[in-house]
């Protein structure tokens, strides 16, 4: 399949969280998560308008919304520690949803709750169900 329609390193599918506070999710992103950053925009007043991040194999975007509230994001990510990043996100100012514990389906998976209302649903792969 041809990919010259999106940049190297991009999936088809980025998820986008539009959150009041762009530099507060890169910080809780990169403290919790490891995110490098990839790009940032910002406005003439210094706020940031939009970023891109990489967490593992995938970008994530976040921009800025300035106009009413909107549904909460809900994102999932697999991470080689469930609970290190668990403990590293509530460090960050995150309150649970769900403390780490294997699920019936193969994986270890918490929750989160960050500062600006976002869910993170954090999972390790244990083992491979048939």
């Amino acid at each position: 399949m041809d990919d010259r329609y999106k940049p190297d390193g991009y999936n088809a599918v980025s998820p986008y969280l539009l959150v009041k506070d762009v530099r507060a999710v890169l910080d809780f992103l990169s403290h919790a998560f490891g995110a490098v950053e990839l790009r940032r925009q910002i406005d003439a007043g210094g706020t940031i308008r939009h970023a891109e991040v990489r967490i593992g194999d995938s970008v994530l975007m976040v921009g800025f919304r300035p106009w009413a509230e909107l549904p909460v994001s809900s994102v999932h990510v697999y991470v080689e520690e469930v609970d290190k990043v668990y403990a590293r996100a509530l460090d960050r100012g995150a309150v649970s949803l769900a403390e780490p514990r294997d699920l019936p389906y193969g994986d270890r998976s918490a929750g989160v709750r960050d500062e600006q209302g976002n869910y993170w649903w954090i999972g390790t792969r244990l083992q491979v169900l048939s």
